[in-house]
């Protein structure tokens, strides 16, 4: 059972383990995080000063992941690469805990976060998200839960492209 609860501060010292492994280094963040770092990326979250909405994602009450959810249009530098327009939503994601990697939980988190989350909003009409091109894993659960190519951007600031694919609202399982 797949389900999800805001992230808290006492959640940081947990994403900073998740932060630090190798298979979420390969695609997220890529670096090594210190907690002061892991802080002053996600207190603002946490707080509400930025409008990202930050989750844990757990299966059977047991945390394994992370996912966050905002508009595209509140990130205007972001937005002028993507060129979303209106009522769209991103999304980011990583499985934390390594007994829970490559285990198929991948589309089951996608659907019940869209449905339970990123389309609850009235206002989004479509969802975007930008796994790197090489990610095939992330690719294949983002299309097996509905999500159809766009277009592949380049962020100046990040070394590899954005493979960017949406879902629209009437598109969802």
């Amino acid at each position: 059972m797949i389900s999800f609860g805001e992230l808290k501060e006492s959640d940081l010292e947990l994403m900073r383990k998740w932060l630090n492994t190798d298979f979420v280094k390969a695609w997220y963040g890529k670096k090594e995080w210190t907690f002061q770092e892991i802080a002053d990326h996600y207190l603002p979250m946490i707080n509400k000063k930025e409008p990202t909405d930050a989750f844990l994602i757990y299966y059977d009450r047991t945390p394994v992941g992370y996912i966050q959810t905002y508009l595209i249009n509140d990130y205007p530098d972001y937005n002028q690469y993507v060129q979303a327009g209106n009522n769209v939503a991103g999304m980011d994601l990583f499985i934390g805990e390594r007994d829970y990697y490559h285990k198929g939980l991948g589309v089951q988190i996608l659907v019940a976060f869209l449905n339970e989350v990123v389309f609850m909003n009235p206002l989004v009409q479509s969802c975007i998200v930008g796994p790197e091109p090489k990610n095939l894993a992330a690719i294949k659960a983002y299309h097996h839960s509905g999500f159809r190519y766009l277009k592949t951007i380049q962020i100046p600031d990040e070394e590899e492209p954005e493979y960017l694919m949406e879902i629209k609202k009437t598109d969802t399982v």
